[in-house]
């Protein structure tokens, strides 16, 4: 008999231990880790308690990713407030650039507001290209990734030689692209391609809903 024959009798007799109980006493496998010889009953609960931990570990890693969660909801709500209670373009422009940067921890925004018609003498309303107003215009969700775009980080003033990675976030009228939020950092993996986007799209409505009401 070889090593199938073997495979193929335990699968068409599964009651054959049921009813030689003893041959799991007297046959032994090496230990995964010593290479000590062990009864079979031994190498399965080892393999059970191998199981286990990757099952704790799984949990461990879920309840740690839903703390994480619980937290950066809780700073969309705190943002969220600070610009409901805002009174004017000031006031949430404010708002944005406090929480981003003291709650979230993000160490550069810039805020770029255009086709409005009430506009401020502030840097947030300074003249785009057109060339990035249909770049803003073809993203479909926020950019995040590698700082690439010159215009953009000439946003960051001193601080654009320094930044790795960058969050860019279009502000929606409808379907209407009327301005972006960036977000920098010399981290080159505090923004990467593959990480979730559903806060930080969230931001970009929430920035862009407050605007739309104080400037239309």
């Amino acid at each position: 008999m070889n090593a199938n024959d073997i495979i193929a009798f335990f699968k068409q007799h599964p009651e054959f231990f049921d009813e030689h109980p003893e041959i799991l006493n007297q046959l032994t496998v090496p230990h995964p880790v010593n290479g000590q010889a062990i009864s079979l009953t031994e190498r399965q609960l080892l393999t059970l308690r191998e199981k286990l931990a990757q099952v704790q570990g799984k949990l461990a890693e879920l309840v740690s990713f839903g703390e994480e969660n619980d937290v950066i909801a809780e700073k969309v709500h705190r943002l969220t407030l600070s610009l409901l209670q805002a009174e004017s373009f000031e006031a949430v422009n404010f708002a944005v650039y406090n929480h981003l940067q003291e709650d979230f921890a993000v160490p550069h925004v810039a805020l770029r507001i255009w086709n409005s018609i009430l506009k401020r003498p502030v840097p947030e309303f300074i003249e785009v290209s057109e060339e990035l107003r249909f770049y803003a215009a073809d993203l479909r969700q926020p950019y995040c990734g590698a700082a690439q775009n010159q215009e953009i980080l000439a946003w960051f003033g001193e601080a654009a030689p320094l930044l790795r990675s960058v969050s860019l976030i279009p502000l929606r009228r409808d379907a209407q692209i009327f301005g972006m939020l960036a977000l920098g950092s010399e981290d080159p993996q505090r923004f990467f391609p593959e990480m979730g986007t559903m806060y930080v799209e969230r931001i970009g409505d929430l920035v862009g809903a407050a605007v739309l009401k104080q400037i239309g």
